[in-house]
């Protein structure tokens, strides 16, 4: 039986979500939701999607259908919260874009909300099924890099500018998640430091330093002023590596790179180059008295299924819906835990680069 579906956002994302589950042999896509007409309108002549789906400019339209079994959520980040209670309190299933909210507490209660429905809630972190980050899990686990010694990553482009949240909340999530899945670890402190070039009046500044006993609101970060446009991370892994992240949404120079350092080599994911995401650069150094010499330096394309990671992450949540697996790979826990992050890291940022350890979240048990 096909699992009937109605999607709320119809904007960038949405509309490869709308895509997708308009495809998909398991999905009967029930209902499309967003509140600009000429959207709609315009999506409904560019995708080949059965006669009878609703178009609709307002969830209130739908919320009540007894025709829907599933919500994907794409709207913007701040109103992620109130759609996600409502979806699961009337008993839908959910799919949401990240982040999954902006608050930690929000994030929990979710949490906890769709394990008492007994309903999925899952979130949609493209990145982890992305078959060279799924590849490069295995490569970093099998050891064959060596001793792990730090890593980095450089997410830039020009734009597109967010006006609900910072450059950090828009792109690090991204390159977090591959950390964590990679190292198997959470990381135990974090620090950013960043810029804001493309305020309202302006002003090339350096974000307000926070004081100490200054609550941490992230209200005051998803305004038109005040958005950091460039921002550098540091997370630490309990083992000691520590990633580094450059973050940037106003630089031409397009890049979607990471890496993970061994002792004997690094492991690199280049979304840029389409013939060659994942290589693994081999090379170490064998001392002789006081020289060290490079050896065994050659470049290693690694091999990747072709697959398209948003329909990968359809899959798996349809699938998630037929049988309940013991580890969902995006599941709203691992939303949580990515949510907490970006939060500290948003405390730093507003204490001016100061250190923050992340406390390990609460996980309700059955």
């Amino acid at each position: 039986m096909k699992t009937r579906i109605a999607i709320l956002g119809a904007g960038r994302w949405g509309t490869h979500l709308v895509r997708n589950f308009g495809e998909h042999p398991d999905a009967d896509l029930v209902a499309v939701v967003d509140p600009h007409s000429e959207r709609l309108a315009a999506l409904r002549e560019r995708l080949n999607l059965k006669a009878d789906v609703i178009w609709a400019t307002a969830w209130e339209e739908v919320r009540t259908s007894t025709e829907i079994d599933a919500v994907v959520i794409a709207t913007p980040a701040v109103t992620h919260y109130p759609l996600i209670q409502d979806a699961l309190e009337r008993g839908y299933h959910v799919l949401a874009e990240k982040p999954l909210t902006l608050k930690v507490a929000e994030c929990l209660e979710l949490c906890r909300l769709a394990q008492q429905q007994q309903r999925q809630l899952m979130v949609d972190h493209t990145y982890l099924f992305h078959p060279a980050v799924i590849r490069g899990k295995t490569v970093v686990q099998s050891g064959c890099l060596g001793e792990l010694r730090y890593g980095y990553a450089t997410r830039t482009n020009l734009g597109p500018v967010r006006q609900d949240v910072d450059a950090l909340w828009d792109l690090a999530i991204h390159d977090i998640a591959i950390f964590n899945t990679w190292l198997e670890q959470l990381p135990i402190q974090v620090q950013a430091i960043g810029k804001v070039w493309l305020n309202r009046n302006g002003k090339n500044q350096e974000t307000r330093p926070q004081k100490d006993n200054e609550e941490l609101s992230n209200s005051s970060l998803f305004t038109s002023q005040g958005l950091a446009d460039f921002v550098q991370v540091t997370l630490t892994y309990p083992t000691g590596f520590s990633a580094l992240i450059h973050l940037c949404w106003l630089n031409p120079d397009k890049q979607r790179r990471l890496g993970v350092v061994g002792s004997r080599g690094t492991l690199i994911f280049d979304e840029m180059q389409n013939d060659a995401p994942l290589i693994l650069q081999h090379g170490y150094f064998e001392q002789n008295g006081d020289s060290f010499n490079p050896v065994d330096q050659r470049r290693e394309v690694l091999d990747i299924e072709p697959a398209e990671p948003l329909k990968l992450v359809c899959d798996r949540f349809l699938d998630s819906l037929q049988c309940t697996p013991s580890e969902l790979v995006s599941s709203a826990w691992v939303g949580a835990q990515l949510v907490q992050i970006l939060s500290c890291l948003s405390q730093s940022l507003k204490q001016g680069g100061h250190p923050v350890p992340v406390p390990l979240l609460p996980i309700l048990s059955d």
